[in-house]
């Protein structure tokens, strides 16, 4: 059994009954993967723009400033790198799991930050940074959750 299957099952995503026709199924793929590449584009454009405010944001956490200047750099490139990847219809598989994994870091991290951290800084880029911490939190969750539905669609498509 895959990953994706134990995920599928532990959400109990599996036993939603959606019936799309091909036809529909490929053109909701297409948005879904529009939608999650362009966000993470969207905010890897911000980031790069600003990227000294996006670095000094992150050195003024204490578990992860002294490497601010190596995830200030990193994390947009990602971002992109996955963008491309979802985008791509070869690699759209991999692009998935690879925002899936990038969105449940910045999750954790919003939890911890919420839990611990006496001061929450976010330098997430954009429109994205007027939303408050627990409205942060649920954006993440739901794009974890079209990104599910993108790897089921994904897996049953293909």
């Amino acid at each position: 059994m895959n990953i994706q299957s134990d995920i599928m099952k532990t959400l109990r995503i599996s036993n939603i009954p959606i019936k799309l026709s091909p036809k529909s199924a490929e053109f909701f793929q297409l948005l879904l993967h529009i939608i999650l590449a362009s966000l993470f584009a969207y905010t890897a454009y911000e980031k790069i723009m600003d990227h000294e405010r996006f670095m000094n944001g992150i050195a003024k956490v204490e578990i992860i400033g002294r490497f601010s200047f190596f995830i200030s750099s990193a994390v947009p490139i990602a971002e992109l790198v996955i963008a491309v990847l979802i985008l791509i219809p070869n690699t759209a598989r991999i692009g998935l799991w690879s925002f899936l994994a990038l969105m449940v870091i910045f999750t954790v991290y919003i939890l911890i930050a919420l839990i611990w951290a006496n001061k929450l800084p976010c330098h997430c880029g954009g429109v994205i940074e007027t939303l408050t911490w627990t409205e942060h939190l649920w954006f993440n969750i739901g794009f974890i959750l079209l990104t599910l539905v993108a790897v089921h669609l994904e897996k049953s498509l293909n």
